[in-house]
This record gives structure tokens, C-alpha cells and sequence, in this order.
């Protein structure tokens, strides 16, 4: 029977059984001279009781081999009584052995368990750090926006106080307006002209200046408002305020328009006063009114804009340079016998007369240029202003009021005609009586989709610092 063991220097319960067999090996007389090295085997024992070797390897383990007889009844050399302690002893080794490798391996799983719990609590140890820098960004937060509420409910409540300011003022504003509107307050000054005079005092030399007060849309803008709409404006003259409509954009704006035609909402088939007065709606279709045409147009040198526009939206324009409405006086005797002619053509039963109005407005217009031919001013021009009940008949056969001739080449008070294009046998039977300006089709009846005219003073400068 061979019993063979390899025991380990570096592990104790290894090098205690190598110890121990050594200490007994130089106790026998035959090991006295022989001495282990590290790579000489040591042989002992008879060949009846068996052999024996040991070595001691290089890695530090130590060999021990055991030869024993197979003899009945015979026993070994005291060398060979440890056998059975050597064998527990091995037994015992290799027992510690499997106890040390499931140790090691409960050690291992400790040690990832270990691990596993330590990352674990590292990652815990974030959340919380996370939770608690969430939690104090939170509170921060909330903190920012309770302050920022605060700011704003002041601000609100501070914008709150402006608005119903600003409400006052407007109503305080809107109430100063309708006075200013009923009862503008102007002080009328007779002036020469100065030439210590600024240059926006200079705009109306000869003229009378209205101290506080806009004469014209001119003077509107020179004060700085260079909005289109409507404005109270107070001739120098009259001394009374009028509300016009101040075109700012056409031409560098300063216009006051005191004609317009758009889309046939107004009659202009009226009589004398209503001329004389003004009528329509000064944000669609009007007539200013003789008299304030007369009251603006004789406060200097004036020059007149005509605006037209056909069915083809083609648009077109023409400039005089030179534009007043003289109010003047006629016999009325003259008139009487220009009704009796009307009666006479309509071959009426009747008693022509008209009102004691015996003044006229006789138009003066001059100094041509635009982008139309003149279909106005070489015609029209030192004619009285006529209308359909003062008895001219080329008022009554173009339902409109005008400075006719004979009758006219243009006409742009007369009726609206959708379309254009019209015949005699249309309304008027006995001419033309659209909106016609004869050069822009060389035509009676063509009727113009928009016409407006406007007025403004001729040396007008735009953008001039009020």
C-alpha cells in the first residue's frame, strides 16, 4: 500500500504534520547522517516492513511517500506506527482544505454581497442627495415664486391705479375735446406778414392767423399730426371751427379733402343750401359745403389735388396749382330768366322761381399738371356754382351741383353709375349725368368708381419740424 501527501510550508496545519514528520525521521538511526534538501528524495525502511521517501519540493510543499508490507501478523518499525496519525492528520488537511476553498468561496460571495450592498447604499446615498438637493431646489424655487408673486401682484395692482388714471384722464381728455369742439375758444389776430415770423407762421402770408387754432389740415401738420381722419380746423375768416377730414398720406399729406366719391352711399342730386352747407359723412361720401370752401380757399394761395380712379382700378390725378371759390353776388333777374329757360325746355306748366339767395360761388382754377388730361380747369373756370333748384339747366339735367358751362366736361358731383359705362337712355335722357371726367375715356358716359378732391396751401413743405 502506497500512501503519498504533498503539504504545503505556508499553510500552518500542512507545516505542522511536515514538522512533525521530520522531527520523527531524525529520531531513527538511519536518518541521523542524511539530510533533506530541496531536490534529493530521502529513502528509509526494509524491503519487509516497506519504504518511505520524503521531499521537499520547490513550490514548498512537502512529499511524503510510504511503501507498507502486505504481511500478516507481522508489524513495522515504530517509524511506520504515526501511519494512521499521518493518514488522520492528511485526512484532516484535506478536510481544512475543503473548509478553507468554502470558506474562501463564502468569503467571495460575502465580499460581492458585500460589494452589491455597498452599491446599493451609494446609490441610496445619491437619491437622497438628489431628494435633498431637489427638495432644497424646490424650496428655492417656491421661495422665487412667492417673491416673484409679490412683485407681481404690485405691479398689477400698481397697473390696476395707472388704468383707472389713465381712464380719467381720458375722460377728462374727451370732455375737454367735445367743449373745445362746441366753444374752441380762438382768439382771431389781423397780422402783416412779419419776416420775424417762424417758418410755420410764414406758411399763409396775407392771411389772418388764428392764435391756438388750426386754420387747415396744413396747420394740423405742422403741429405735429401726421394721422389721416377727422379734425376741427377754425378759417381765419369765419372764426368758426368746421370739422373736416385731413388727408396726411397723398403727397406728403395736408390735404383737406372737401370732396369724395366711393361707392354711390350719398345722394349728390341736392339743393342750394344743402351745398351751401355741406352734407353726406365725412368718412365715406360728403360735400363740405360752399361757404367752408369759400372760408379755407380764400385764407391764401391754395392749390387743388383731383383724385380719380375708374372700374379698372387705374388710378389717375390731377394738380392745379391755383384754386379759390369767390363768393360774389349776381342779379337775380339774370337768374329768373335762366329758370323760365329750364321750364321752358321741360315744356312744364309752372311758376319758375327760386329762393332770395341771389350769391354764388364762382370758381377760380388754374396752373394745370398730373398725370390726366385737363378736363376741368380750361372749361370750368370763373364759373358760378349751380345746382338743380337754383335754375340752371345743366344742374337739372346732371341731377348735381356744379360750376357748369355748357353743360360740362367734367362733372363730379353727378350720379353714380356701377360699372361705369351708362347711356343716355338711362336716367338722364337729355345728356350725360355720371360722374364723367370726358379726357380719361374722351366720353360723356363713363362714370368714375372714385373721385375726391382736396386742397392744401401751395407752398406747403412736408415734414417740416412743428
Amino acid at each position: 500500500m502506497t500512501a503519498m501527501a504533498f503539504l504545503t510550508s505556508t499553510h500552518p496545519t500542512s507545516w505542522n504534520v511536515c514538522s512533525a514528520l521530520y522531527i520523527f525521521i531524525l529520531l531513527l538511526p538511519e536518518a541521523k547522517a542524511a539530510t533533506l534538501d530541496d531536490s534529493t528524495p530521502q529513502n528509509g525502511g526494509g524491503s519487509q516492513c516497506g519504504e518511505y521517501s520524503n521531499q521537499l519540493m520547490e513550490n514548498g510543499m512537502c512529499r511524503l511517500v510510504a511503501t507498507l508490507p502486505q504481511l500478516d501478523e507481522r508489524r513495522c518499525p515504530d517509524m511506520f506506527r504515526c501511519t494512521d496519525e499521518v493518514s488522520y492528520w492528511l485526512h484532516e488537511n484535506e478536510e481544512r482544505k475543503d473548509q478553507i476553498v468554502a470558506l474562501k468561496e463564502t468569503i467571495s460571495e460575502l465580499q460581492e454581497e458585500l460589494r452589491n450592498h455597498r452599491h446599493r447604499i451609494k446609490v441610496l446615498e445619491m437619491q437622497s442627495e438628489e431628494k435633498i438637493h431637489l427638495n432644497i431646489s424646490l424650496e428655492q424655487r417656491f421661495h422665487e415664486l412667492e417673491v416673484h408673486y409679490a412683485e407681481a401682484t404690485s405691479l398689477l395692482h400698481l397697473q390696476g391705479t395707472l388704468i383707472l388714471d389713465l381712464q380719467n384722464q381720458l375722460h377728462n381728455l374727451t370732455l375737454l375735446v367735445d367743449t373745445v369742439k362746441r366753444s374752441p375758444g380762438c382768439s382771431i389776430n389781423t397780422v402783416r406778414p412779419n419776416p420775424l415770423l417762424n417758418t410755420q407762421e410764414s406758411m399763409h402770408p396775407d392771411t389772418h392767423y388764428v392764435g391756438n387754432c388750426p386754420i387747415d389740415c396744413a396747420s394740423i401738420y405742422y403741429n405735429g399730426i401726421r394721422r389721416s381722419g377727422l379734425y376741427t380746423v377754425v378759417p381765419a375768416q369765419a372764426g368758426l371751427p368746421v370739422e373736416v377730414y385731413c388727408d396726411m398720406d397723398t403727397d406728403g399729406g395736408g390735404w383737406t379733402v372737401i370732396q369724395r366719391r366711393v361707392d354711390g352711399s350719398v345722394s349728390f342730386d341736392r339743393s342750394w343750401r344743402d351745398y351751401r352747407d355741406g352734407f353726406g359723412d365725412l368718412h365715406s361720401e360728403f360735400w363740405l359745403g360752399n361757404n367752408h370752401i369759400h372760408d379755407l380757399s380764400i385764407q391764401g394761395d391754395y392749390s387743388l389735388r383731383i383724385d380719380l380712379e375708374d372700374w379698372s382700378i387705374q388710378h389717375k390725378h390731377a394738380l392745379y396749382q391755383s384754386f379759390r371759390l369767390v363768393f360774389v353776388r349776381e342779379s337775380s333777374r339774370q337768374t329768373l330768366q335762366t329758370s323760365s329757360l329750364s321750364c321752358l325746355l321741360h315744356n312744364r306748366s309752372c311758376v319758375c322761381s327760386v329762393e332770395d339767395e341771389e350769391h354764388q360761388y364762382r370758381l377760380h382754377v388754374s396752373g394745370f399738371s398730373g398725370t390726366v388730361q385737363d378736363s376741368f380747369s380750361w372749361y370750368h373756370d370763373k364759373q358760378g356754382f349751380s345746382t338743380p333748384d337754383s335754375g340752371n339747366i345743366c344742374a337739372e339735367i346732371s341731377h348735381g351741383g356744379w360750376w357748369y358751362n355748357q353743360c360740362f366736361y367734367a362733372n363730379l358731383n353727378g350720379v353714380y353709375y356701377r360699372g361705369g359705362h351708362y347711356t343716355p337712355k338711362g336716367r338722364g335722357p337729355l345728356g350725360p349725368d355720371g360722374i364723367v371726367w370726358y379726357s380719361w375715356k374722351d366720353s360723356d358716359y363713363y362714370s368714375m368708381r372714385k373721385v375726391s378732391m382736396m386742397i392744401r396751401p401751395r407752398n406747403f413743405q412736408s415734414r417740416l419740424s412743428p
